[in-house]
């Protein structure tokens, strides 16, 4: 289901909490409103919905064939190669902001069947996961 967006502040600053199997319709309802933005969004975390769970979607650009992923409670746990760039966000009015990223990052998360795995990911797809990660732990950019 195609959901609200939630513009905030206060309710995105919060941290979100573990997502656990109870909560893959939230999963599934986040890719759906991802993809009913994919014109202007490559990326969301369930606060964004209204709903504070540790799940990101996003369009994941680091195969040969861009594919829509979901991660349920990322955890970026190695980053190499800081750099500043400047990120948009579709529940934050203005323009874009400043922000510090990394160019590769190892995630460890759980996919829409609860298994446990670890990618690494680099360039323009790391930095997605890492805005999403960053509204999962409050952070606003």
């Amino acid at each position: 289901m195609v959901c609200e967006l939630i513009h905030d502040p206060v309710f995105l600053a919060g941290k979100s909490e573990v997502a656990t199997k109870e909560d893959l319709q939230v999963a599934q309802d986040l890719l759906d409103t991802l993809m009913a933005h994919k014109d202007s969004c490559v990326g969301m975390a369930a606060n964004m919905i209204g709903v504070s769970k540790r799940i990101i979607a996003f369009l994941d650009e680091s195969g040969q064939t861009p594919t829509y992923t979901v991660m349920l409670n990322p955890e970026i746990i190695k980053k190499d190669g800081a750099y500043n760039t400047e990120e948009g966000c579709l529940s934050l009015l203005g323009g874009p902001r400043p922000c510090k990223r990394y160019k590769t990052i190892k995630v460890q998360y759980q996919n829409m069947e609860m298994q446990t795995r670890i990618k690494t990911y680099i360039g323009w797809t790391a930095q997605i996961i890492q805005h999403e990660v960053d509204h999962c732990n409050g952070i606003l950019i």
